[in-house]
């Protein structure tokens, strides 16, 4: 009975190596959103002299809201990878390698995935308040209410965070 207990946990460890698939499909969704960016720092350079100044900030603004997704995204492959799949050893020395590598623990990846949503729901929110003409009252008032939502989430998953560290 010992040597099926042992076999099944050395089968449920190894099941970790299903999520490295995930994170290659992560580094794929970061190639779909630069050429997205591409696309659209192409078509800013191409009406820069006929878009607005509100037209040309949606756009700046869009190209932040890709970049605050695109770093998100490395922040989950890296940490999740170490945190779940396997440690990046041969990396540890490399001089590229970010400092918060190998430090950000699961509770700290949930904070910064809020903080990053909660970011790009604000990004969102001044991209329509740019383009508030365009918009009726009630698709406005869904999106205040929704970031109010994610910001109220955030402060409380954050506290809620910060009171179970205090417990350990």
């Amino acid at each position: 009975m010992k040597r099926l207990e042992s076999a099944f946990e050395h089968v449920l460890f190894a099941s970790r190596w299903l999520m490295a698939p995930v994170y290659f499909g992560l580094v794929l969704a970061m190639l779909l959103l630069l050429v997205k960016f591409g696309k659209e720092i192409v078509h800013l350079f191409a009406s820069i002299l006929t878009a607005s100044g509100g037209e040309l900030i949606i756009g700046v603004l869009s190209l932040v809201d890709i970049a605050l997704i695109m770093n998100l995204l490395i922040i989950i492959m890296f940490s999740g990878y170490e945190n779940f799949v396997s440690k990046m050893e041969d990396l540890h020395s490399h001089r590229d390698r970010p400092d918060w590598m190998g430090h950000i623990g699961f509770s700290d990846l949930k904070l910064k995935l809020i903080g990053s949503i909660v970011a790009i729901s604000g990004i969102e929110l001044l991209k329509a308040f740019m383009n508030v003409a365009n918009l009726g009252d009630k698709h406005l008032g869904w999106m205040v209410g929704i970031h109010l939502t994610f910001v109220v989430s955030g402060l409380l998953y954050a506290a809620m965070d910060r009171l179970a560290s205090k417990g350990h």
